[in-house]
């Protein structure tokens, strides 16, 4: 992986392809791996650029106050790109709209697989895999605490482990275990989310939703899929809240004409690209 490190901290990042530029951002139970079953087939027509969140991954966790809005914009600056398409998973989809938002001449697309709704009142499933969390690191058992994520992120509440591949469960436990260590300093430093209107993005939009995952996500999904003008709705059949890898190759099938779509100028910010 390359490096990011400034006086406002280190970001790692990996970018392969050649093409016009997207970025693909992490859930909040992962790292930039997560993308590893999508991103080839993307980078044989764009330029794909994947990095760990502050604190995720090999990006080193926060020493002083950030936002992720504000690290993805240096992270931009940094390889040369004024405009690229956004696809963002879970946490990563609530960064890459409120990116949108604070920075809508840098997109091109955007897309949201699964984002949270901030304020959104949370069902008694939620409530209390959220519970069983604290409970977990609270008591020092941070492998009881992956478990709790595993269950709830990866096998979801509609199918058995049985239907989930084990090798999806060993790329997203070692990037779970890092972001349960490094939760409370990202949060302690963190300058939370915009509070910016879904209504106010004006760039073609896709949300994702699984079919297998949480009620909750699902209402999620419609309710942005309502909220931002013209967005299209995607529902994954065969997956739960981590789309990219229940259903690697529906989503690439979805993402790849909707980039095309969105990607005139396939010239603009080509300049200054970093291959890793």
């Amino acid at each position: 992986m390359l490096s990011l490190a400034d006086d406002l901290g280190h970001l790692s990042y990996v970018v392969s392809g050649d093409g016009p530029p997207v970025v693909l951002v992490h859930a909040g139970v992962a790292d930039h791996r997560m993308w590893d079953a999508v991103a080839p087939a993307l980078a044989e027509r764009h330029t794909v650029i994947r990095y760990d969140l502050r604190g995720f991954g090999r990006s080193a966790p926060p020493s002083g106050p950030f936002s992720d809005t504000d690290d993805l914009r240096r992270l931009l600056d940094h390889l040369g790109h004024p405009r690229v398409g956004l696809v963002g998973a879970s946490w990563g989809g609530r960064v890459a709209l409120d990116f949108t938002l604070a920075h809508p001449e840098r997109v091109r697309c955007l897309a949201l697989l699964a984002p949270p709704w901030p304020g959104y009142d949370w069902s008694a499933d939620m409530v209390a895999y959220d519970e069983a969390e604290t409970a977990a690191l609270a008591a020092g058992d941070l492998d009881a605490a992956v478990r709790v994520n595993l269950d709830m992120w990866l096998r979801g509440p509609a199918r058995d482990w049985e239907d989930v591949g084990a090798e999806s469960a060993a790329l997203v436990r070692e990037p779970m275990r890092t972001s349960l260590v490094n939760q409370d300093v990202v949060a302690r430093h963190s300058r939370g989310t915009a509070s910016g209107d879904p209504a106010a993005v004006r760039v073609p939009t896709l949300v994702g939703t699984g079919a297998l995952d949480v009620p909750d996500f699902r209402d999620i999904a419609r309710r942005y899929a309502a909220a931002i003008p013209d967005a299209e709705l995607v529902e994954f059949a065969d997956a739960a809240h981590l789309i990219a890898l229940d259903a690697p190759a529906e989503l690439t099938a979805r993402l790849l004409p909707f980039l095309a779509r969105t990607h005139e100028d396939v010239g603009e910010g080509l300049s200054g690209r970093k291959a890793g």
